[in-house]
């Protein structure tokens, strides 16, 4: 699908691994109120591509609690399980031009090269790929695929990209800079701070990065609006728009709600599911993270009133 001059078209995309809580509402509500106050569409996505983490039935009770507050797609939801041939195009795109390669090592192989090279592990950080099967498998059955973030793409791949697509690629820096409509301007050597990142786990299964890109690019998503936890997953997302020829979204990423130890509110330390059976309270609780003036109306009232004030900050 692709997005028409001036058409707006957001997406909440909760993955089923258990009911909404009062973190996700935060970006389901953030991400509603700025379709609305763009007189665009707002579509939802479930994404289920790491299957063994979904929890049966947490599909239907999203959208039932999205249901219950007021919050109603445009369209009848996506899943991602049932896209994997669109992943697998993509990934295949990304072999031919020589930006994706097999990969052989383990994660005790990653943290073994990484330790050698003095980098370890910090807490809620992921390690950087040190690049050992960008130049073959040594010996090694391949396990996963990857995107390269090397210099190797701008020196040497182009020669095997169509001109179309080299018009594209020529672009690429090792410095990405982007914008994003909350944080403002953002930068990130990619190479240095993520490495090497996957496309296809060992497991099989299709890693987010490559699937959230196909598919914002499908839906045609003009502007994805998250929370700041997923932040820095968008060098990498737009990397891979780069490689693949696809427009880059804009970017909104929302306040996060924190758990009593400081952290990202989440199901590991102790969010409770939603309580829909008061949504005008549960509402409040989201918008005032927003920075929204809690209301006293009914849903539907208070929805509208946010939706005047959020034009008026983030809709010029």
């Amino acid at each position: 699908m692709a997005v028409l001059p001036g058409r707006y078209i957001g997406r909440f995309a909760p993955s089923p691994t258990g009911p909404l809580h009062a973190g996700s509402l935060v970006a389901a509500l953030a991400s509603w109120l700025d379709a609305r106050a763009h007189g665009g569409q707002w579509l939802v996505r479930i994404e289920d591509v790491d299957t063994p983490r979904c929890v049966p039935g947490a599909d239907a009770l999203i959208l039932h609690q999205l249901a219950a507050c007021g919050l109603l797609p445009d369209a009848p939801p996506t899943v991602q399980s049932q896209r994997s041939a669109l992943y697998q195009q993509a990934l295949d795109q990304l072999v031919v031009a020589g930006w994706a390669y097999p990969c052989g090592c383990s994660r005790k192989d990653v943290e073994a090269a990484c330790a050698a090279r003095g980098q370890l592990r910090q807490r809620n950080t992921e390690l950087v790929y040190p690049g050992t099967c960008r130049n073959g498998l040594q010996g090694r059955p391949a396990r996963a695929w990857r995107l390269r973030t090397d210099k190797f793409i701008r020196n040497k791949a182009l020669a095997h990209i169509p001109p179309a697509q080299a018009a594209i690629n020529s672009v690429v820096s090792d410095v990405l800079h982007w914008s994003d409509r909350l944080l403002g301007p953002q930068q990130q050597d990619l190479a240095a701070a993520v490495g090497d990142f996957v496309l296809r786990r060992a497991d099989g299964l299709w890693a987010y990065q490559l699937a959230v890109v196909v598919d914002d690019a499908a839906q045609g998503i003009s502007h994805v609006v998250r929370g700041q936890d997923l932040a820095d997953n968008t060098p990498r997302q737009i990397r891979l728009q780069q490689a693949l020829g696809l427009p880059t979204p804009q970017y909104l990423h929302t306040p996060l709600v924190l758990g009593a130890n400081g952290e990202k509110l989440s199901k590991q330390n102790g969010a409770q599911a939603l309580d829909t059976r008061a949504p005008l309270a549960t509402l409040n609780a989201a918008a005032q993270v927003l920075g929204l003036p809690p209301q006293s109306d009914i849903p539907a009232m208070a929805l509208a009133h946010w939706v005047n004030i959020w034009r008026s900050r983030y809709a010029a």
